[in-house]
């Protein structure tokens, strides 16, 4: 019976870890961008599909927020780089590029009928339990987000969706029941955990330049912009009776207490005056922005002059993103706030990524390596020592019983498990994640007599996401990918 097992357990299991396709979400945080040769702004393109900077910058806050939420606030820009997540988020980027191109070749689109329905059902957007158009555009506003680029968000999301809904997955009994059977095979396993520490690596630049050599492009300078810009302040205004009144009664709405009903002028009229300084302040920066667009300032404005990149960047990560999408042709940003101050950018040279030096990248190299040569030296040490190691002992563990596995973490003892229920051999040995390689003897198998009768919805889950992983490996045959980005 173990020997059957051990042959064809292999076509039982199915990768429940493989992610579905993830949407694009709002927010920037900043991030070298290794640019060369980019056509018109874009950083990619998939098709007839083209992926903005801008994009690429929200997909990569939408991961990070969602990692960040994982690690509950405790995820940093270290640990994005360990997980990779710049490289998640293009190729997140170019799986929705390829269901698009889908979805043009089908001439399907989002009505706006369907784009009003969906944006009714987000709650965010509700006063008393019901959508409110004065809300959803205040929400927006304070997000510095414009309708057009919201709206234009959600549409892609819903073609994605009904893109995906043209192509329905069903279930039969027999795959519920194979999945049962698959959770009930329990193994009895001797295994030993091994580990770098012991591993002394020969870091001279002799050995350490060749590697370097071998992917210098990897080791890039930040792209970096020169610009000029014109500060303005938000200062409170004076208004008289009839001015506050009258804005009071158009925009009574915004202004509203705890218990979520509209005060009344008294209650209102400080921030009335707040949010009219506000708008009159916006619309002197706008008159601003045109006037140095077309070189028709008064001479009495301070121009200053910066040099910004993602390890710097005074002002804020909206800036960095909206400079990324500028360009020489048209190099004026629309006023952006920071803090109690308008900014009104014009860039004046970009300064590409080139590849570092040696010496420069020495530091990055560095640590790379190391972990390089010890995975191998590790993976040497686990070739000679598979068949004679007797390490601890496990009384049959099924592919849910991480817990067992008590000088392993919860994480590297799922991982294990989910690669264990997939091995065709008696012994073996598993890479993990960390670097860790851990050893195994199955000495034992049988199948317990457990047995959970609600498998649908998980073989449902499972069967769409190996449908669209087979979905974009034909979609990436069928349609051309350019990167114009180095570094990923």
């Amino acid at each position: 019976m173990i020997t059957w097992m051990q042959r064809h357990k292999k076509y039982l299991i199915i990768t429940i870890w493989i992610s579905t396709i993830a949407f694009v979400g709002a927010g920037f945080v900043g991030w070298g961008q290794y640019s060369y040769g980019d056509k018109a702004g874009s950083i990619a393109k998939v098709g007839q599909i083209e992926i903005s900077r801008g994009e690429l910058q929200k997909s990569y806050s939408n991961l990070y927020n969602q990692y960040n939420q994982i690690f509950q606030g405790n995820f940093d820009e270290e640990k994005a780089k360990t997980f990779g997540l710049q490289k998640q988020a293009l190729q997140q980027l170019l799986d929705q590029s390829l269901i698009l191109n889908l979805a043009s070749s089908y001439d399907l689109q989002i009505s706006d009928q369907e784009l009003l329905a969906e944006i009714k059902t987000q709650e965010y957007f509700f006063d008393k339990g019901v959508f409110d158009k004065e809300i959803y555009k205040q929400v927006l506003s304070k997000n510095n987000l414009s309708m057009k680029d919201y709206e234009s968000d959600v549409k892609r999301q819903l073609l994605i969706q009904k893109t995906l809904k043209l192509l329905p997955i069903q279930t039969n009994e027999n795959e519920a029941a194979v999945l049962d059977i698959l959770l009930n095979i329990a193994d009895k396993i001797n295994y030993q955990v091994l580990n770098d520490e012991q591993i002394v690596v020969d870091s001279s630049d002799k050995l350490l330049k060749p590697f370097w050599e071998s992917m210098q492009q990897n080791f890039m300078s930040e792209v970096s912009y020169e610009l000029e810009y014109i500060k303005q302040k938000t200062d409170t205004n004076s208004y008289d009776d009839a001015t506050i009144n009258a804005y009071y009664e158009e925009n009574k709405t915004h202004f509203k207490g705890s218990d979520a009903k509209i005060l009344p002028l008294e209650k209102a009229k400080e921030a009335v005056i707040v949010e009219l300084s506000a708008k009159d302040a916006k619309e002197l920066a706008l008159r601003t922005y045109i006037a140095y667009k077309k070189e028709k300032l008064t001479g009495e404005e301070k121009i200053f002059t910066d040099k910004v990149s993602a390890s710097h960047n005074p002002y804020n990560d909206e800036t960095l993103a909206k400079l990324s999408e500028a360009s020489l042709v048209a190099p004026f940003l629309k006023p952006i706030l920071i803090g109690n101050e308008y900014f009104i950018f014009k860039l004046t040279k970009v300064n590409p990524a080139t590849s570092k030096t040696y010496e420069e990248a020495k530091a990055e190299v560095l640590p790379l390596y190391v972990k390089e040569q010890k995975k191998s030296s590790l993976l040497e040490l686990a070739k000679k020592s598979v068949n004679t190691f007797n390490g601890k002992t496990a009384a049959f563990i099924t592919i849910n019983d991480a817990a067992k596995l008590t000088n392993l973490t919860q994480t590297n003892a799922d991982a294990f498990l989910k690669q264990l229920f997939m091995q065709q051999q008696k012994r073996g040995f598993i890479s993990l994640e960390d670097g860790k390689v851990v050893l195994f003897n199955i000495l034992e198998q049988k199948l317990l007599d457990n047995t959970n009768t609600n498998q649908d919805d998980t073989v449902l889950k499972m069967k769409t996401a190996m449908f669209n992983e087979g979905l974009l490996k034909n979609l990436r045959n069928k349609y051309k990918t350019e990167i114009f980005i180095e570094g990923l």
